[in-house]
């Protein structure tokens, strides 16, 4: 328990730190929002059922990791989960966490949900770090990316490449899984609890034949909507540019887009608040957008990205608990680590 307390003591004082020494690009983003005037209503619409439709591609892609057929079971846990956070540190760790609770309340096997989780955050991850590639394909014979989104697209494939080997290795090969779980089990025996972790390699391995499986089903429907995830997302930003009037190059927003969302990942702030902001307004002007509308702009993208979705998560959450109650959960020896 006191392990438990200090850890959280640790997180929030680095989330406090981390916004006070991005407390000016946050401002300067919140400061913008009188502008919002100037955004056209039609392309706001727009930006909302593009994100809408951002997180109906979330949810399929989760559905066949879950290998459940329940979207309303992985819609509400996923809007819940993710508002929780975005509020909360800990980042989609946290976020994992509480989805796995929902799920297994729902009916989901412990195993595929822990599995599943895992496996759509690797997917979404390595599909987001692929995008920076696709702009520069994109932008063969069009404006010349700057040196910053070019070094942006450098590191974002060559993570990509990278994740995808891994998980190539994983999904190919046992002794990988193996090594990591004994490893896993030698770092807690140190603290006294190796025997929550007797049966690890055995379960990583189930698990991981679960995903491998249900992947391997779909695997075309898998690829879309890890994409579509980003694509649609990185469309409403782009209906947003274009209702305040700015039709840049969309190639170079692609890049700034997914530079800031690989920023969005560091978990030293719920949700990515403020390296978002601050990364998305910097990265915008480089690609061609004037400072004082990349600000706006980053204020209207978060509203519809960040903002809005809190309040979907709260309701989602009492429609969850209200359809699958209070179930025991069970041990959480069997939560995504």
């Amino acid at each position: 328990m006191t392990r438990k307390i200090a850890t959280r003591v640790a997180l929030l004082v680095v989330s406090a730190v981390s916004l006070y020494l991005l407390a000016p690009s946050l401002l300067a983003v919140f400061s913008s929002w009188p502008k919002l005037r100037g955004l056209s209503p039609l392309w706001l619409v727009m930006a909302l059922v593009f994100e809408c439709l951002s997180y109906l591609a979330l949810w399929s892609l989760q559905r066949i990791a879950f290998r459940t057929s329940s979207w309303f079971a992985v819609g509400t846990s996923q809007l819940a989960s993710s508002a929780a956070g975005s509020i909360i540190p800990g980042g989609a760790a946290a976020a994992g966490a509480f989805q796995y609770r929902l799920l297994v309340r729902a009916g989901v096997s412990p195993g595929r949900v822990a599995a599943g989780v895992t496996a759509t955050l690797v997917a979404t991850t390595a599909a987001v770090m692929a995008l920076p590639a696709l702009a520069l394909v994109a932008a063969i014979g069009g404006a010349a990316a700057p040196g910053g989104l070019r070094h942006a697209a450098y590191l974002g494939g060559g993570a990509c490449v990278a994740l995808l080997l891994l998980a190539v290795a994983v999904f190919a090969w046992d002794r990988p899984l193996v090594l990591a779980a004994r490893a896993v089990q030698r770092a807690t025996g140190w603290i006294g609890k190796a025997d929550r972790f007797a049966d690890l390699p055995s379960r990583l391995l189930t698990q991981r034949d679960e995903v491998r499986r249900a992947f391997a089903e779909r695997p075309v429907l898998a690829l879309l909507s890890a994409l579509g995830k980003w694509l649609f997302d990185y469309s409403a930003l782009l209906c947003i540019l274009a209702g305040l009037g700015v039709r840049p190059n969309a190639p170079l927003v692609l890049l700034a887009y997914a530079s800031a969302n690989v920023l969005g990942m560091i978990p030293l702030t719920p949700g990515g608040l403020g390296f978002v902001e601050a990364g998305l307004v910097g990265l915008l002007t480089l690609a061609g957008v004037g400072a004082g509308v990349a600000a706006v702009a980053t204020f209207a993208y978060r509203l519809v990205g960040f903002w809005l979705p809190l309040p979907a998560g709260l309701v989602a959450y009492v429609l969850a608990r209200r359809q699958f109650g209070a179930v025991p959960v069970p041990e959480l020896r069997d939560s995504p680590s």
